[in-house]
């Protein structure tokens, strides 16, 4: 087995950027019906809209963390949850998933342009460091990719 930083570097990016054994995000909210983007099933207590915001509020926030000890996270849970909302424009949609599209790749050059130090702990936090950021980005919007199938399915609005 190969460790050296190009292979963890290259594992990360396709971890970040593929599906894998998961459907991507882009695929998740491809060709959603826009009717189902702020509707909330039954007794859950968010919309897909509130999910795709979610994962756009806390990957920046990992993005800004990752470049900047200046950087102040939104206070928990209130900054990284929208209210719900019964519409929202398909400029804001596309500006959500443009967003979530632009910071992954502003995280991916952080990690290419710091290739060699990947396990450097931030000299400010707790002990982070890219790689464990890079896995809290992947692990994060997996877990609430697979909601934003869920909610599709039970919404009839899934092939």
């Amino acid at each position: 087995m190969n460790y050296n930083p190009e292979y963890i570097l290259n594992n990360l990016i396709d971890n970040l950027e593929g599906s894998n054994a998961h459907v991507t995000f882009e695929d998740a909210v491809a060709n959603l019906n826009p009717v189902y983007r702020t509707k909330i099933y039954g007794e859950l207590p968010y919309s897909i809209w509130q999910l795709v915001e979610h994962i756009r509020i806390a990957q920046w926030d990992i993005v800004e963390f990752s470049t900047s000890s200046a950087h102040q996270s939104p206070q928990w849970p209130e900054g990284y949850w929208p209210n719900p909302t019964s519409e929202i424009s398909e400029q804001q949609w596309q500006t959500s998933l443009q967003q979530i599209k632009d910071d992954r790749s502003r995280f991916i050059d952080l990690l290419r342009t710091n290739r060699n130090h990947l396990f450097t702990a931030f000299p400010y936090g707790d002990g982070q460091h890219l790689f464990k950021e890079a896995l809290l980005i992947i692990d994060h919007t997996s877990y609430h990719t697979g909601e934003i199938l869920l909610l599709r399915r039970l919404f009839n609005d899934w092939a």
